[in-house]
């Protein structure tokens, strides 16, 4: 892959933006105009010069009326694939303009797995020097005078409140108010046994998971064992397979819950599958096995649940 060039994860990624803004009829500056990115921005997002936000992403799925989870899905794995392989993306995101449209700099952005996106606004830095200098010398009088008594009025307003504060009578001192609780609509939607059986990505318990282990297989696809340490819950997550491949998941031994998913259109070949989720206590005993769709042995791998914090984002 020579320098520039998006992987091919990023490839398939830019593919599917790009047959879902032909869906849209938009042009890119259109584009650019229904939504918050820049004409340029879009550019590069679906030529595969550069990977989108999950917010762009959205975007472009709701003017195309499409379900964004797989796209979002292609865009997880090209982000895994460039920090395995230790790229760096582009620089800031450039926002659209206010004014007839037109490319301006915006905040430089950045956005965490989770989701969440940060900005950092640039801020213009004090003038120096020389010339910075002589601004200060050739100040108006006047506008030193307003400054003095600007000061003062604000000591003086300071001085006031000190004093009435002191002469008012004491009063009961107040507990202060618990924190917030999360709200539902950010929190996981099941705990513990009412995940039994659930979806991982239905119930948010998908959110922030942490990995127990992985395993690549001798076809190339990857398993990986999933935990929610606030679901108290387990899965597995296949994802480089082809259609018929299959992942297995048994939890607590032999004799344990079975949970297994199949790759079953080229769709989920592109993104990933995953299994349902099994309730897991500490030092649970866990198993994931591949069986290819073309034949051959099974691959299998263990892994211990570790709720007190082991395994890895």
């Amino acid at each position: 892959m020579t320098p520039g060039e998006p992987s091919p994860p990023g490839a398939r990624l830019a593919a599917v933006l790009q047959e879902l803004r032909q869906r849209t009829g938009l042009s890119l500056a259109q584009l650019a105009n229904a939504t918050t990115y820049s004409k340029s921005s879009w550019e590069r997002y679906l030529n595969g010069k550069s990977l989108p936000s999950r917010s762009a992403v959205k975007e472009l799925c709701r003017l195309a009326d499409e379900p964004a989870h797989h796209a979002l899905a292609l865009l997880d794995i090209a982000r895994m694939d460039r920090t395995d392989h230790g790229a760096t993306g582009l620089g800031g995101e450039v926002r659209r303009g206010t004014a007839g449209g037109t490319d301006t700099p915006g905040p430089v952005s950045s956005e965490t797995a989770d989701g969440v996106t940060a900005s950092r606004d640039t801020v213009d830095a004090p003038v120096s020097g020389p010339s910075g200098a002589a601004d200060a010398l050739v100040r108006p009088t006047g506008h030193r005078r307003a400054n003095v008594v600007t000061g003062l009025l604000s000591v003086c307003a300071v001085v006031l409140g000190v004093l009435v504060l002191a002469h008012l009578p004491p009063t009961h001192r107040e507990e202060p108010a618990p924190s917030p609780t999360p709200s539902a609509g950010t929190g996981a939607l099941c705990r513990h046994t009412a995940c039994q059986n659930k979806d991982p990505i239905e119930t948010r318990c998908a959110a922030e998971p942490l990995t127990l282990a992985e395993h690549e297989t001798a076809t190339g696809a990857w398993i990986q064992l999933r935990y929610s340490q606030e679901c108290g819950t387990s899965w597995a997550r296949m994802w480089g397979a082809v259609v018929k491949d299959r992942v297995e998941m048994r939890v607590g031994g032999p004799h344990g819950s079975l949970q297994n998913a199949e790759v079953t259109t080229p769709e989920e070949a592109d993104t990933y599958v995953h299994t349902l989720m099994s309730v897991i206590g500490p030092d649970t005993p866990l198993q994931a096995c591949f069986s290819s769709g073309a034949g051959g042995e099974r691959e299998c791998f263990k892994a211990e649940s570790s709720p007190s914090g082991g395994g890895r984002p």
